[in-house]
């Protein structure tokens, strides 16, 4: 591809490794890897992309599986250029896609805020979040979402109200296709009392979630969504399936709804572990396991 003639601050690199960039250290290229410096750079870039250039939009890269072929056209990474997070004088509270989840519970923890705790267990940033409504510890991303920040394909920015979105189970549909979100206001209560000196619930929860979740090896938190009524590493475990390996890719011993890398897995390994735990669940129990992961790009 030619190179794109359009100015920015941020970094622009051609023909990306997207693994570095993934938490499950796995996938092909990016054509085009944009970082923006902030919103205004991000404005700037897309309003100079042809118009059929196909975007994709990428956080901490914590819930994605990319193909080992790479992605076609423009990867945005956000996780840089938008890291605003703070306390607005009307109390709500605003944060930028590129913020981590468990940043924003540390805030909401420091200033006395309730509900917002459970952010703590989801390893993504608020983008991402926002996107597929993530979830932890019982809470939802949009529980306490008053309105948030898109920006559309030209660069135009504008805020939309919350109750605009049709939102669900790891769920969101947008009212207007082609706009992404740049940033979030949520509005948390107060809490009925601060943090005493013992251990706080943030803590708490990232004990409980060290204690029950594989966190030493790359993974992609919840490879599934927890069917109605049940959870999907139940599901996995009565197939079997703990410990199953593709490859380098396993399946978690600690927890199976978790596939690791363990070391020099490719996403095909991956591909094939979630595509077995799929067949097995169903030919066993008729039951759909849909995953919670984004799968993008193309195979090798």
């Amino acid at each position: 591809m030619n190179a794109l003639r359009v100015a920015v601050r941020g970094t622009l690199r051609y023909h990306e490794p997207l693994a570095p960039h993934t938490s499950w250290r796995v996938g092909g290229p990016a054509e085009i890897f944009f970082e923006p410096a902030d919103a205004d750079d991000l404005a700037a870039f897309l309003a100079g992309l042809p118009a059929d250039m196909p975007l994709f939009w990428m956080g901490l890269g914590s819930n994605l599986l990319v193909r080992d072929g790479g992605i076609d056209g423009v990867v945005i990474a956000t996780q840089r250029g938008f890291g605003a997070l703070q306390r607005l004088a009307s109390g709500a509270v605003r944060a930028e896609a590129g913020v981590p989840c468990a940043k924003l519970a540390r805030l909401c923890e420091r200033e006395g805020l309730a509900g917002g705790a459970f952010f703590a267990g989801i390893p993504g940033t608020l983008g991402g979040a926002l996107a597929m409504n993530a979830g932890a510890f019982g809470g939802e991303t949009w529980a306490q979402v008053t309105r948030v920040e898109v920006m559309n394909r030209a660069g135009a920015r504008f805020w939309r109200e919350a109750d605009l979105y049709e939102v669900g189970y790891r769920h969101v549909v947008v009212p207007i296709p082609g706009e992404w979100f740049i940033a979030g206001e949520w509005r948390f209560a107060p809490a009925e009392e601060r943090a005493s000196a013992g251990p706080s619930r943030v803590r708490e929860l990232l004990a409980r979630r060290a204690e029950t979740q594989p966190l030493g090896l790359p993974s992609c938190g919840s490879v599934f969504r927890n069917p109605p009524g049940d959870h999907a590493a139940r599901l996995i475990e009565a197939v079997g399936l703990k410990g199953a390996r593709s490859g380098d890719a396993e399946i978690s011993t600690k927890h199976a709804n978790f596939i690791i890398n363990r070391g020099q897995a490719r996403s095909a390994d991956i591909e094939a572990l979630i595509q077995r735990a799929q067949a097995e669940v169903w030919d066993r129990f008729g039951i759909e396991l849909v995953p919670e992961v984004r799968i993008v790009g193309r195979a090798a």
